[in-house]
């Protein structure tokens, strides 16, 4: 599959290079015969892939500006401010102060970006159909657009919903987000175990059996935001079919060879550990998108000093959330503060988000992923980590102590605790849950949908002279976004926003 991504990154290159084709065709391969085979079959799959790894402006994570900047700034342990230097967009800094407008161009991308992922695993599900392919590459697709719908109405609730691309998109109308989600799951439960059971290897950036029931067992985590209804139970289930896979914590050891001294941040390198990774996004910088949180959250004079580029100066993590971390907590050696290489000192202070902007070395810097070659000034070569057994085991203890099982729960949250060298909780509430995802999963995306579940999304973030005020309850969702509004006029804008 890797092989395949990069093939579709020079066949790019050479539709552009290529004016004038004179050769004759002397034979076909019909497209039946085509994708009946299991090159073919991956072919197909591979376009889908290629779109989710996608590049600037349209990917689910390692560039910037689309599905993962998204649902990481407007949550509360990640922020880019406005620099007083006149560096910056103010994108970032308007979602995490919650004053987003329909027209903010990191929401378009990202519902330009689902939908031309969806429209990619349509064609690939009706090639492979035609073809009477194989039917685990089938459900593979289908598992795949499942997938995608879930992240739309995670973000927007009520969203345009097709499944045959023969279909005018300028006039699909909204369906209902408990619609979506019925057919979400009666697509993943129909499908997933058709999937390969391989971990790794072939399979490796690609949903299997296992990355399937990660997503059912988040489609059903939040369900209760999405239709009024929990299904704690059947998510406790779901998680309980991951773990069957034999996932195991990826060790937390001293080592001179791992970035930071700890081989809990191979988790973040090269290649994510077949052990722990669920499900990763292949990257290698310049050939499939690439991957940029650490060269963007380190300034220029550090970045040269520890990396050996320029960084963009820009992600900081808000001091409240820093504060947060124990200090004996392995998870916290990610974070830069105070005297740094190259003779930077940063502060955890922030003075201005948006106006005039923050002091060029203002704000705490995050090097959770720390580059791995190839790496240049535009980006690294970190794989990302979509989902990990880590995750699997605070739903499995949320999921317990919602369903009123505290000692049950126990365990699952403490494996996590113990690897970051902390001590177990005898009794934990979802208080710790939802603390530990947040060390746990910080800088990984999780956040705001976590906030969401648990009830504090709405509430004040933050801390003066930043401190963002409690937020209006429809503020749950994302605005539909102007481009979108005025290319489909059947759809309607979420309630509390202007068109």
């Amino acid at each position: 599959m890797k092989k395949i991504l990069i093939g579709f990154f020079i066949i790019g290159l050479a539709t552009v290079s290529c004016t004038k084709v004179n050769e004759n065709v002397y034979d076909k391969y019909p497209a039946s015969q085509f994708y009946a085979t299991p090159a073919g079959a991956d072919d197909a799959l591979a376009n889908v892939y290629a779109k989710i790894t996608g590049s600037w402006g349209s990917n689910y994570a390692g560039r910037d500006n689309c599905w993962y900047d998204l649902n990481s700034f407007a949550a509360d342990d990640q922020v880019i401010p406005h620099r007083n230097t006149g560096d910056w967009q103010l994108d970032f800094a308007q979602l995490y102060t919650r004053t987003e407008l329909p027209s903010l161009g990191i929401i378009n991308n990202t519902w330009n970006w689902a939908y031309s992922c969806i429209y990619s695993a349509n064609l690939a599900i009706a090639q492979l159909t035609t073809a009477q392919a194989d039917p685990a590459k089938i459900a593979e697709a289908k598992v795949i657009r499942a997938w995608l719908y879930y992240l739309l109405i995670d973000d927007f609730g009520d969203v345009p919903f097709y499944t045959d691309n023969n279909t005018d998109v300028s006039k699909i109308p909204q369906a209902k987000r408990a619609t979506i989600y019925n057919f979400i799951v009666t697509e993943l439960t129909s499908n997933v175990d058709l999937l390969s059971e391989t971990r790794g290897g072939a399979y490796y950036g690609r949903f299997n059996k296992w990355a399937g029931y990660m997503v059912l067992a988040k489609v059903y985590l939040n369900a209760g935001v999405y239709t009024g209804t929990p299904q704690w139970a059947a998510a406790l289930a779901a998680c309980n079919k991951v773990a069957s896979g034999g996932f195991t914590l990826h060790p937390a050891t001293a080592n001179s060879g791992s970035a930071l001294g700890n081989s809990y941040y191979d988790l973040f390198g090269d290649v994510c550990p077949n052990d722990e990774t669920i499900f990763a996004l292949f990257i290698t910088e310049n050939v499939i998108s690439g991957n940029i949180y650490t060269i963007r959250s380190l300034n220029s004079t550090n970045g040269t000093a520890l990396i050996g580029f320029n960084g963009w100066n820009g992600t900081v993590i808000p001091g409240d959330f820093y504060d947060k971390f124990d200090p004996s907590d392995i998870r916290r050696k990610q974070f830069l503060v105070g005297p740094q290489a190259g003779g930077v000192t940063y502060t955890e202070t922030v003075s201005s988000l948006i106006d005039p902007g923050a002091a060029p070395n203002e704000g705490i810097r995050d090097v959770k992923f720390f580059p791995v070659p190839p790496a240049d000034a535009s980006g690294e070569s970190n794989d990302f980590p979509v989902y990990r057994y880590a995750d699997v085991l605070l739903m499995q203890a949320e999921c317990n102590l919602r369903l009123g099982n505290t000692s049950t729960a126990a365990p699952f949250l403490n494996q996590v605790r113990e690897r970051a060298g902390l001590s177990d909780i005898a009794a934990p509430t979802l208080q710790n849950v939802y603390d530990e995802r947040g060390f746990e999963l910080v800088f990984e995306g999780h956040r705001r949908q976590d906030m969401i579940r648990f009830g504090t999304y709405l509430l004040p973030h933050g801390v003066a002279p930043n401190a963002v005020p409690a937020s209006p309850a429809y503020m749950l969702l994302f605005p539909i976004p102007t481009a979108a509004l005025n290319a489909n006029t059947t759809l309607k804008q979420n309630p509390g926003y202007p068109n």
